[in-house]
């Protein structure tokens, strides 16, 4: 099983950005679809994308969609989120996942989480 430990959450104003890490090991990663997730206070965790094995193709929520930038790096085993024009309804924990589905990630059923990473957006 691969385990998944995210990065680089924070405070930050509205209109702002931050960059989230994913760092991956254990079983092979590159033969893992990858998805960020975030979940706020009383709500369901949601999915906001994902990026098949080879990373040459993305899946955007849309409502993080041409705001939000999912990518990876296979060499090293990491998968960031790139997350521009933050807004105050952004606010919460954010988490990676891996499966060998990619559907599996749409419907928030993963094979493995990582620990979650908070990101605050003040207004």
């Amino acid at each position: 099983q691969v385990q998944l430990v995210e990065s680089g959450g924070g405070l930050v104003q509205a209109g702002g950005s931050l960059r989230l890490s994913c760092a991956a090991s254990g079983r092979a990663f590159s033969t893992y679809a990858a998805g960020w997730f975030r979940q706020a206070p009383g709500k369901e965790r949601e999915f906001l994308g994902g990026i098949i094995r080879g990373g040459g193709s993305t899946y955007y929520a849309d409502s993080v969609k041409g705001r939000f930038t999912i990518s990876r790096d296979n060499t090293r085993n990491m998968v960031y989120l790139q997350m521009d024009s933050l807004k105050p309804e952004d606010t919460a924990v954010y988490y990676c996942a891996v499966d060998q589905s990619l559907h599996q990630l749409v419907i928030v059923n993963p094979e493995s989480w990582g620990q979650g990473t908070q990101v605050t957006v003040s207004s």
